[in-house]
């Protein structure tokens, strides 16, 4: 497996592609802004995309998706259905002050929590971290180890809950029971900014230290 990621966008949002070298089957996970420069990277990498997954629901997670789902035609959308909504609501997904709103077609498969999803050689693990947004969840890969947050937990902090549909306590309650029963060496990678780990952030997040 490889990971590689672009930083995307006003927001500094991280879309990561995951992908066998082997088969160049892989995934785009939150195709953020600038999708000529994402349909770019997949065909340098030579990455024949099977799915696109959503983490949740605003702008600078899936303001790429149109262009990216139009070019990646083998492509299935995954998102939480929670977040159906956002997809076609500029108010709820942030995008109302953009000059191009981000309006999106409802996902091929809704995801929940517990689901397993098989693309090509990965197996991707849906858990529920919602609190950022009502349908957040991350992409766990097990036998990898690597755990995609999106905006729930980021290097020693954690997403913010002030926008519409944002639960602070569910938001907590999620990673502390979801997210912090996985292994210490599970590496996360989140919407923004670096890599962290599990284990790192139950001794060093401030939100969560202790747990």
């Amino acid at each position: 497996m490889k990971i590689d990621y672009l930083i995307l966008g006003p927001y500094v949002t991280n879309t990561y592609i995951v992908h066998d070298p082997d088969t160049h089957e892989g995934v785009i996970i939150d195709p953020s802004f600038d999708p000529d420069s994402i349909i770019h990277a997949i065909d340098k990498l030579k990455v024949n995309v099977k799915g696109i997954f959503i983490t949740h629901g605003h702008l600078d997670h899936m303001a790429g998706l149109n262009s990216v789902r139009a070019y990646c035609k083998d492509a299935k959308v995954y998102i939480d259905k929670r977040d159906k909504e956002y997809l076609s609501d500029p108010y709820k997904n942030l995008s109302y002050g953009f000059p191009d709103k981000v309006i999106c077609q409802d996902a091929d498969e809704w995801v929940k929590h517990g689901d397993i999803i098989n693309i090509g050689p990965f197996e991707f693990h849906i858990i529920n971290t919602s609190g950022h947004t009502p349908g957040g969840i991350s992409i766990y890969m097990s036998k990898e180890k690597v755990v995609f947050t999106g905006d729930a937990l980021f290097k020693e902090t954690i997403g913010r809950t002030d926008f519409p549909g944002g639960n602070m306590e569910e938001l907590l309650s999620n990673i502390k029971n979801n997210l912090f029963t996985l292994p210490d060496d599970v590496m996360v990678l989140s919407g923004h900014g670096e890599p962290t780990s599990i284990g790192h952030e139950k001794v060093m997040n401030p939100f969560l230290a202790g747990v």
